[in-house]
């Protein structure tokens, strides 16, 4: 396992029904389809062969239509059901083959889950729920509950801990669950579908806390899903299902601009793609001068790229601003050529100039890119120059 790599999914399977492995697998390993083996055997194949590996920090989307397996492979990651065959290794240790001591061990202290159904418990209070876990655990009632409340106000559930969870709105709900789930100060957090039950309006909200939790925490969240919008939000990168195999693994960018399949191309066909491609995606490398050039020495890179404007960096190569033709070389005018070395172009650079970073989104560019005659430049979270975004490159990532 890489060390990058928290969770490895390998080779593996999952058929429900009488005595698969005598029955079914040596159909599956023939290719035939779920419907053939299905109707040969009653066997139904719910993981055909999957694997991926799930980096720490990140979160990974795994998607699809019903039927595709996606739930039945994070019941197999806690081990919730059990494989037919295959791996899933977290930090090394192969849960499947893991007794039910370092099962228990695992599911304490290494993840926790999160469903769709909340799976509260009606006749204790929030604070009583988030705590439920711990409390199973043996820990002490007062170290559970300062636990808990701060599980809880991570959330946004401060003051509602002697609430009757009955009493609560679904979107309140789920924010028990979490907190229940985010108690144990899980390294890898399990969703499942969570967010499907959902209002649209609460759903989004709860996508854009996650994200925000997400960015405190730098947990690992495996986060199960049907709907390809909340997929291409809320992932890192996305694995698709169909049919119980892994057809893609990819960013965001990478399924929609790379599709590897017709199945994933369709899937893929309506979706708004100025809301996922960003700037780093699209920008490309420019010429650059820097700060301390010489007036006689900028104009001639311009003059010989043919060059109206020019972006300038300083020695680390930080975004400093642009500087144009006609100003340059109204300064070389009054510049001796043997004075290039003494007097610098830092007098004509414009530093209120429109700078954006690598993860935004084109469709916060369109604004922007409007205005602004030449292209846009794209600075990482160092101030470091990293290259410019054209209007062509912009309509050419919405068009695909």
């Amino acid at each position: 396992m890489s060390e990058a790599n928290i969770v490895e999914v390998k080779n593996l399977y999952k058929i429900f029904g009488n005595n698969p492995k005598e029955r079914a697998m040596p159909l599956v390993e023939k290719g035939l389809s779920k419907a053939e083996i299905l109707e040969k055997t009653g066997c139904t194949v719910g993981i055909n062969n999957a694997s991926f590996s799930v980096r720490k920090r990140e979160i990974f989307v795994i998607m699809g239509l019903s039927g595709s397996g996606k739930s039945t492979v994070i019941r197999c990651v806690n081990r919730l059901i059990g494989a037919t065959a295959g791996q899933v290794l977290v930090d090394g240790r192969d849960v499947l083959s893991a007794s039910r001591e370092e099962l228990r061990e695992i599911r304490r202290k290494k993840m926790s889950m999160v469903f769709q159904r909340f799976g509260l418990l009606p006749h204790r209070t929030v604070i009583d729920n988030v705590a439920f876990g711990l409390e199973i655990q043996g820990i002490r009632k007062e170290e559970r509950y300062k636990k808990a409340q701060k599980a809880i106000e991570t959330v946004g559930l401060a003051g509602y801990e002697e609430s009757m969870t009955q009493a609560l709105s679904g979107g309140m709900q789920q924010r028990v669950g979490l907190a229940r789930a985010l108690a144990n100060d899980p390294e890898i957090l399990l969703m499942d579908e969570a967010f499907s039950a959902l209002d649209p309006l609460i759903r989004v909200q709860l996508q854009d806390e996650l994200l925000e939790l997400q960015a405190k925490d730098h947990r690992t969240i495996l986060f199960i899903t049907h709907d390809l919008d909340e997929a291409l939000k809320l992932g890192d990168r996305i694995a698709i299902m169909k049919d119980g195999e892994v057809v893609q693994v990819g960013t965001p960018e990478e399924i929609l601009s790379k599709p590897a399949n017709d199945y994933v191309r369709d899937f893929v066909e309506n979706v708004d793609r100025s809301k996922v491609i960003t700037a780093g995606s699209i920008m490309r490398k420019t010429d650059v001068a820097y700060v301390s050039n010489g007036p006689h020495q900028a104009l001639r890179q311009m003059r010989k790229l043919g060059a109206s404007t020019l972006y300038v960096l300083d020695p680390d190569r930080k975004f400093r601003g642009l500087i144009r033709l006609e100003e340059v070389a109204e300064l070389a005018k009054k510049t001796p050529e043997k004075e290039d070395e003494r007097r610098t172009i830092e007098s004509v650079i414009h530093t209120e100039y429109y700078t954006t970073s690598p993860d935004v989104p084109i469709a916060d560019l369109l604004e922007e890119s409007a205005k602004n005659i030449v292209p846009l430049a794209v600075v990482d979270e160092k101030g470091a120059f990293r290259g410019i975004v054209t209007r062509p490159a912009i309509l050419s990532g919405i068009a695909g």
